[in-house]
């Protein structure tokens, strides 16, 4: 691809000039010349600007998806030339939902780094539903999600199993709760994740099934990580719903204990999703490497 066809999608992704600078390292009076050489070839405006805010025209969008092709079918281009010499290059965008991005993928994704040496990673991170959309809008090659809906244009392959589970602060009065009823969690007060988080909406079709409307729960806080909830739980005498794999540390040190609560398991499936149709070299090369990759 011509450079300045890198600099139009980087301002296009970011909709701002002087970000696009940043994350390409040149001068914002460089990226405006790009983008004005790139609109005089084409012939065409690719953004509007309305006071300090830019946005694509429909033009612009159409540039902008053609050339997120061009840009894959350079990345296999360069995977295929790379594997005549047993050199896999290329770049391979990531989206993992926030449990799976800190907790499971950090060593998986340097011993494929050490593996493939040649082949860029990106990972983006976020709620499941912001992957699935960054999927669709091809703004990544392949997510890792922790939902348990599915859309209609994405395929999905199971990873590995999770299970979501009842733990306190060690230091806290309720840690002394060997087990717990359901109907304890109407009353004791809990921290779960933001609304929207595929772990919040596991939660929620579990409780469904025992005809329990999460509403019903004594929710104090919803919170954006569960790092921030290990946070918080430290000075709070109260329960969290969280995943088995974001707890192991803790639980070695002592630091949360887990409460099993009677007649109530969060079991789940933690999956890849991949857009509707044949898949691209990288990915599949990734997602192989994850499933033999033991977490």
């Amino acid at each position: 691809m011509d450079y300045r066809d890198e600099v139009f999608m980087a301002v296009a992704e970011k909709l701002s000039f002087s970000k696009a600078a940043e994350e390409l390292f040149i001068s914002q009076p460089a990226v405006t010349k790009h983008v004005k050489e790139l609109e005089n070839k084409l012939n065409t405006a690719l953004f509007d600007r309305k006071g300090n805010k830019i946005y694509l025209t429909q033009a612009g969008k159409l540039a902008y998806q053609h050339f997120k092709r061009i840009r894959e079918l350079y990345g296999e281009m360069e995977f295929e030339l790379g594997r005549l010499n047993d050199a896999h290059r290329g770049l391979l965008q990531i989206g993992a939902s926030s449990t799976i991005s800190q907790y499971v993928l950090p060593a998986v994704l340097a011993a494929f780094h050490q593996r493939y040496p040649q082949i860029k990673l990106d990972l983006f991170n976020g709620n499941s539903f912001e992957m699935e959309r960054k999927l669709l809008n091809h703004e990544i090659d392949l997510a890792l999600v922790e939902n348990d809906s599915s859309q209609a244009n994405i395929r999905y392959l199971d990873y590995v199993d999770d299970e979501i589970v009842v733990v306190a602060a060690a230091n806290q009065l309720i840690a002394r709760q060997k087990s717990l009823t359901v109907a304890d969690l109407q009353e004791i007060p809990i921290v779960v994740r933001e609304k929207g988080s595929g772990t919040l909406e596991v939660i929620q079709h579990r409780l469904a099934r025992q005809q329990i409307d999460l509403e019903r729960l004594n929710i104090l806080i919803h919170l954006g990580s569960t790092e921030a909830i290990k946070n918080f739980l430290l000075n709070f005498d109260g329960l969290a719903l969280v995943s088995e794999k974001a707890i192991e540390k803790e639980l070695q040190l002592k630091q949360l204990v887990r409460i099993k609560v009677k007649d109530l398991s969060i079991q789940r499936k933690f999956r890849f999703a991949m857009r509707q149709g044949p898949e691209k070299n990288i990915p599949e090369l990734f997602r192989n490497f994850l499933t033999s990759y033991n977490v």
